[in-house]
């Protein structure tokens, strides 16, 4: 069956792939879901309309929980075309079928998938939209299971495998192209988006990337950091074994990174100060609100006060308002105070900024940050995210707050 082939976790609920079971035929495959507490199986998932070879759990992923399987030899849009289907975790019901906009036969779509907050990406490396098998990768917002966008790399060609693996965390995506050959052929890269535009942000290159070292076969994202799989790579000139292996970690943060304007800080998960009632979220993620992961702050534009062109935005949102704040201070060295269902992260001469309704999901600032903020040159101030969770409020506070995020104003 290959129980174990694909494996990924979410607060206390671990997902398990199996893509060779034969509930659905020979191979349609199935995926299943335990608690992590105590061990036992929670549900077993299989697709509605699961068929022989499908593959189904030959990729998972969970958020909160909602959890997504992928099937990439599904056959709807063509042969070995590939699908993707959301399911919840709480009920193990099957919420929806994902579908490209422009799939078609081989593109293995589903063969890649993750999923954070209320959005999803779905790797087709075999797509043939800069070549054959050049690939491609898709945006869905999970609560709808529209299509939010396809991305694709600025320079992507022939046989570059871009898809083959893909991460999401907040409002950024990381896409591997292991066969692109930038380093030689075969030597591999792997793309930032942003989440919220599908705009591509950076491209990746190891330091000392070369022919066949496929940099690129496997990622992963936390926040701002990310990490790249080289999995040929001759790292340590081992002659008996040429294909030892290496990864490299790359860090906006450290940068002032291609991603970002800012550095966030005081996330939920657990590193700092405990969310109120264990309602701790992922890496890069406030405490857990109703969603069961947490709201993420993060910024695009710059820190000019010239320009004035800062945009906060959250993803992981409930339904409601929410207030954007700035503060002089980081709370308690950085790891905040509980404060509702979340951590107060900003303080000292509060300022209001901008009440922003969300109907779910994403909501982000119009107003000038810089502006409304009374910034100077060289001030560091911290923001934040104060929003109502009236739904089922982990902690019954009715309310949450974002991560920390700071920003060093420059002219």
């Amino acid at each position: 069956d290959y129980f174990g082939y694909s494996v990924a976790i979410s607060g206390t609920t671990a997902i398990v792939g199996a893509f060779g079971d034969d509930d659905n035929a020979s191979e349609s495959g199935s995926a299943y879901l335990f608690d992590t507490i105590t061990g036992t199986q929670i549900a077993k998932l299989l697709p509605s309309d699961g068929a022989e070879s499908d593959h189904f759990g030959i990729s998972v992923a969970i958020s909160g929980t909602t959890a997504i399987v992928g099937a990439p030899w599904d056959d709807d849009n063509g042969i070995h075309s590939g699908s993707a289907y959301l399911f919840d975790t709480t009920t193990g019901n099957e919420i929806a079928k994902l579908l490209p906009s422009n799939g078609g036969a081989g593109h293995r779509f589903g063969h890649s998938v993750a999923i954070s907050g209320t959005t999803a990406i779905v790797g087709a490396f075999k797509d043939d939209d800069n070549g054959e098998n050049s690939g491609s990768a898709y945006l869905f917002d999970t609560i709808t299971g529209t299509q939010i966008a396809k991305l694709l790399p600025s320079d992507g060609a022939e046989s570059d495998h871009f898809g083959i693996s893909v991460a999401i965390s907040g409002t950024t995506a990381i896409v591997g192209a292991p066969w692109d050959d930038d380093n030689g052929i075969h030597s591999g890269s792997a793309y930032l988006f942003d989440t919220t535009t599908g705009n591509e942000i950076a491209k990746l290159l190891p330091s000392n990337g070369g022919a066949e070292h496929h940099f690129g076969r496997s990622v992963a994202i936390s926040g701002t950091d990310y990490i790249v799989g080289s999995n040929q790579e001759e790292t340590l000139g081992i002659l008996s074994n040429p294909e030892f292996g290496a990864a490299y970690h790359f860090s906006a943060s450290a940068s002032g990174g291609p991603s970002s304007p800012g550095v966030p800080f005081c996330s939920g998960d657990g590193s700092g100060t405990p969310c109120p009632c264990g309602n701790s979220g992922a890496g890069g993620e406030g405490c857990a609100n109703d969603t069961g992961s947490g709201a993420v702050l993060s910024a695009s534009g710059s820190t000019s006060i010239g320009d004035d062109d800062l945009v906060l935005f959250s993803t992981g949102l409930t339904p409601g308002p929410g207030l954007y704040f700035q503060g002089n201070n980081a709370i308690n060295g950085g790891n905040g105070n509980p404060f509702g269902d979340g951590l107060r992260c900003a303080g000292n001469q509060v300022v209001r900024l901008e009440v922003q309704f969300s109907s779910g999901g994403v909501s982000q600032t119009t107003i000038s940050i810089a502006t409304a903020g009374g910034v100077s040159i060289g001030d560091t101030k911290r923001y934040q995210l104060w929003y109502r969770d009236a739904g089922v409020s982990p902690c019954n506070s009715l309310f949450n707050l974002s991560n920390g995020y700071e920003i060093t104003w420059t002219l």
